[in-house]
Formats: structure tokens, sequence, C-alpha cells
């Protein structure tokens, strides 16, 4: 299960998401950084420069086109195996990924700042992808059910949520 908050401290609100993964570290760094293995939790494939997770390495995400069309870029912030990750997702937006050990696995804390106004569809975006991170797969109709909860909880807060972007063209 996912613990969430929202950090309205910044410059940006930050969506904070926490999840209890039972692997080590070390098996959770490679899940967040090896193309393949992303492929298999992540919105979009994750085409890092020279295949290598460094500071200033460029990235190139590519969502695929039964979803949208759509390419984005980033460039990686921070980098400490296994412990930290970080990179800007487009121009709008920077992920940041926490690890440390926790109860004989992982505490993951994966932080998304972002526009206000996207912070409950990203929310909601995440909590299915921690699910498939985790090994589970997500009901049919998750993401419109985490979205509906994380509006009413963020827009008190941070105003207006926007539903999926233009062009989105999955269901969930």
């Amino acid at each position: 299960m996912t613990e969430e908050t929202l950090d309205t401290s910044g410059p940006r609100p930050a969506v904070r998401l926490k999840r209890h993964l039972p692997d080590p570290p070390s098996v959770v760094w490679q899940a967040i950084t090896e193309r393949g293995q992303l492929k298999s939790w992540f919105p979009c494939d994750v085409i890092v420069e020279g295949d290598r997770w460094q500071v200033g390495a460029s990235i190139t995400f590519v969502f695929p086109p039964e979803v949208t069309d759509l390419t984005l870029t980033g460039t990686v912030l921070a980098v400490d195996e296994p412990k930290l990750l970080s990179y800007s997702w487009g121009e709008d937006e920077i992920l940041r990924f926490e690890l440390s050990p926790e109860a004989g696995g992982t505490r993951l804390v994966l932080t998304d700042q972002l526009q206000a106004g996207w912070a409950a569809r990203n929310a909601a975006g995440w909590e299915n992808c921690l699910d498939m991170l985790a090994g589970l797969s997500p009901e049919r109709g998750a993401w419109q059910r985490h979205f509906d909860t994380y509006a009413a909880a963020f827009e008190p807060l941070i105003g207006p949520q926007e539903g999926p972007p233009a062009g989105h063209k999955s269901d969930d």
C-alpha cells in the first residue's frame, strides 16, 4: 500500500508516495535504473545517454503509441547508488527516488515535483506504476478511483486538478 503526501512548501507542489517493497535496495535500484526492468512498470520507455545513470546525462522518455504520441526529454540530476536517483521529466517535473532498507526490504519514496494542476493525475498514475513495480496488477478503473480521491484531497490546497493530458488514449 502507498502512503501519499502533498508538499506545498517549495516553489512548486510535490506529490510524495511511499511504498514498502520486499526486495533489498540493490534489487529495487536495478528496477528503477535498468531499461528492461523499467519497461515493466514505468509509464514509458526510458533511454539514458550512454546507458549510464550519471549526473548530466540526457534521458529520452518515449511513450507507447497506444497511450499517447509523446516523447519527453530530461537530465539526470543526482545519483547515489543504491540510495538516490533524481532527474527531470520533461520541462515541468522533477522525479526523485529515495531508497532505504526497511523491514527486510526497501522503503521507496517517490517525489514528483510538478505543476499544481497535475498533482492528482500524476499521483493516480504513480499508484498504478508502484503497484506494477511491486508485482501487482492494477485493477481496471484504478486510475480513475485514485484520481477522484487525490483530486478531492488536493483541490482545496492547490486548486483545480486536470484529468489525463490531451492526446492520452488509454482507458486507465
